[in-house]
């Protein structure tokens, strides 16, 4: 949130000038970088016509709650206004997104539930109901203060610049208590409705129960996958992931109604919801009874989804593949493939086992596409980790044009990975180099924690900690130490040793061996907390707490970070590997291992150069020994 006071308070700040000067510096606080063009001017013009209005409905002294952050994760809600029910004297919760739209329709290709803004986007965006809608679902599902009484919120939207007959038809989909829509001709029915929802008096008690709500823990995707797959929603999805469910929902009807083939791309860093939707598109389509697959070309993950999903059901295992099942595959023999952590596609699905009639050439991106009636592919080309892996939105893109065929990008921007936050996130990729600029300082913002180890021992004991206390945990480390092979009734080989401390790493079968998990499920098991997992492991999953070991394949020396090839121990790396492929692959890989964790993260590096760099950056606010909250 970057601001609170009441309505009245609100409207001294805007008249005084220090209202768009303190979001502009909140912003900056809080999500490391300057807040773009529109969203000043969205402050500029939109507030004032929420201001005036709570203002001539008699509402100065509601609370306002602007740009509130949503729980666990990095979206806002432009407005919450926060007062006491007129009727029921219970706390009561109106979340207002404005927008300063003087044009919008349905999407023709996607229907009401998109919409195309005149003189504003490209691209169909979510109309403003199912935007509100969400916001209201999500805060249900992830606010302890409305988990208990989820009739106390409401929610509109408020096109403040728009006239009925210039957006019609966006009603057209379902209307609620919690998606409604206000114009500025109908400016009056607004007012009585915030009448309606919030009492003339002080809303601040309101809106100190909203704040100082416990937030639900983010509902994990495999812990929810079987009641995904077979039975209902469990997730909610919020705008651009709307966007991008609805747009494969219709790629899907197109493709039934008009014998027709399309490719939709979603691309999203870490933790921004691609596997969320997913499962969401499989469970929708599964339901409807529609030919479809899941895909990845992560035996960690696919084994999981299958063993978690599909626990009670074979044919829901059955919906579970990896990249290279498609082979021999007719083509359209698919409604719909979801191929999701599709950078990790390979230039074929052939290797040592393929049988010689299989060895045709075919690259596996074209056994994709050509597999399916509408193949959507899930990446982010930034946790390409091993030499080979080349899923790319060119790649696609130029794969779908030499067929002829639509090809539709959606961006997700948001992320819901490491608390919702984005400080944390763009931390990280200046620290490895990803992003111009070099490392910064971590200034904590209250959504993720940050610890510096100084040594393995006390990483250990911080994440034992962690768990007396109900939260999930692991450990991951560079790939920089010999991985042996655990053999059947003797003690796992202690292969990752330390200045004393020695631990396995996690196994490398399907089978487990002296309670440790199989491979597949070191991530999701608690029983993987005794083994140090590697990226391959723990990519596309998540845990609570996240303890990570920079090995000396990546330390610091004097102003710049060096990538040493040698202390990689990754059979992945060959000698024809270019320098410069391994040094990207590696930042890569630290940076799929520092975004595991949904609430903290604790750092160790085995070089002492590296660690006073790290204890430089991140500096007494995230020392171990400080008591967590």
């Amino acid at each position: 949130m970057l601001f609170r006071d009441s309505a009245a308070a609100v409207v001294v700040r805007r008249l005084d000038g220090s209202l768009g000067l303190h979001l502009t510096e909140q912003f900056v606080r809080t999500h490391g970088y300057r807040p773009g063009p529109s969203e000043i001017r969205s402050w500029d013009r939109s507030l004032p016509a929420l201001t005036d209005a709570l203002l001539d409905a008699g509402l100065g002294q509601v609370e306002m709650l602007i740009e509130f952050g949503l729980p666990l994760t990095s979206k806002r809600a432009d407005v919450v206004l926060a007062g006491v029910h007129p009727r029921t004297r219970a706390p009561s919760y109106v979340v207002v997104e404005l927008k300063q739209w003087s044009k919008a329709h349905p999407d023709e290709d996607d229907g009401p539930a998109l919409c195309r803004v005149e003189g504003h986007y490209r691209r169909p965006v979510l109309n403003p109901i199912e935007q509100v809608r969400g916001y209201c679902d999500y805060l249900v599902a992830f606010n302890g203060a409305l988990a208990q009484h989820p009739e106390r919120i409401a929610g509109a939207a408020y096109l403040h610049n728009a006239k009925e007959l210039d957006v019609a038809g966006l009603d057209q989909v379902a209307l609620n208590e919690r998606g409604q829509m206000f114009t500025a001709d109908r400016r009056g029915e607004f007012l009585t409705y915030l009448k309606s929802k919030l009492a003339p008096e002080s809303g601040a008690d309101a809106a100190d129960q909203l704040l100082a709500a416990k937030a639900q823990p983010s509902k994990q995707l495999i812990s929810v996958a079987a009641e995904e797959v077979r039975e209902r929603e469990q997730f909610v999805l919020l705008d651009e992931q709307r966007v991008a469910y609805q747009h494969v929902l219709k790629a899907v009807q197109r493709a039934h109604e008009a014998d027709h083939k399309e490719v939709v791309v979603i691309t999203g860093g870490p933790g921004t919801g691609k596997s969320v939707i997913a499962l969401s598109v499989l469970g929708e389509l599964y339901r409807r009874g529609v030919p479809a697959l899941h895909a990845t070309g992560s035996q960690s993950f696919t084994k999981t989804m299958r063993k978690v999903a599909g626990a009670r059901k074979r044919e829901v295992q059955n919906l579970f593949k990896y990249f290279n099942s498609f082979m021999a595959a007719k083509p359209n023999s698919l409604d719909v493939l979801v191929c999701d952590e599709a950078h990790r596609i390979r230039e074929t699905s052939a290797n040592r086992y393929t049988s010689a009639a299989l060895r045709t050439g075919r690259r596996q991106i074209d056994e994709l596409i050509d597999v399916a009636r509408v193949p959507v592919f899930l990446l982010d080309q930034h946790q390409v980790v091993r030499p080979g892996e080349m899923g790319t939105v060119e790649e696609i893109k130029t794969a779908a044009a030499a067929r002829n065929l639509r090809c539709r990008e959606v961006r997700l921007d948001s992320q819901f990975r490491c608390g919702g936050s984005d400080a944390y996130l763009r931390w990280v990729v200046r620290l490895l180099g990803l992003e111009n600029g070099g490392p910064v300082g971590w200034e904590p913002d209250g959504r993720m924690q940050l610890r510096i180890a100084d040594s393995p021992d006390e990483l250990e004991t911080l994440l034992q900690d962690r768990r007396s206390k109900g939260y999930g945990a692991r450990i991951s480390a560079g790939f920089c130490w010999k991985w042996s092979d655990a053999k059947p009734g003797e003690p796992l080989p202690a292969d990752v040793q330390i200045h004393g401390w020695a631990r396995p790493w996690n196994l490398k079968g399907e089978r487990s061996i002296m309670g440790a998990p199989p491979a597949a499920l070191w991530a999701t098991d608690p029983a993987g907390f005794g083994q140090v997992g590697c990226v391959y492991t723990a990519q596309g999953f998540e845990y609570d707490w996240s303890g990570v070991i920079l090995g000396p394949d990546l330390v610091w020396r004097g102003d710049q970070w060096v990538v040493d090839r040698t202390a990689s121990k990754d059979p992945a790396f060959k000698k024809s590997t270019p320098d410069d492929d391994v040094a990207l692959l590696i930042r890569n890989t630290y940076k799929v291992l520092l975004t595991r964790g949904m609430v903290g993260t604790v750092i160790y590096s085995t070089d002492a150069e590296t660690r006073a760099k790290l204890r430089e950056l991140v500096e007494a606010e995230a020392s171990v020994s400080e008591p967590v909250a």
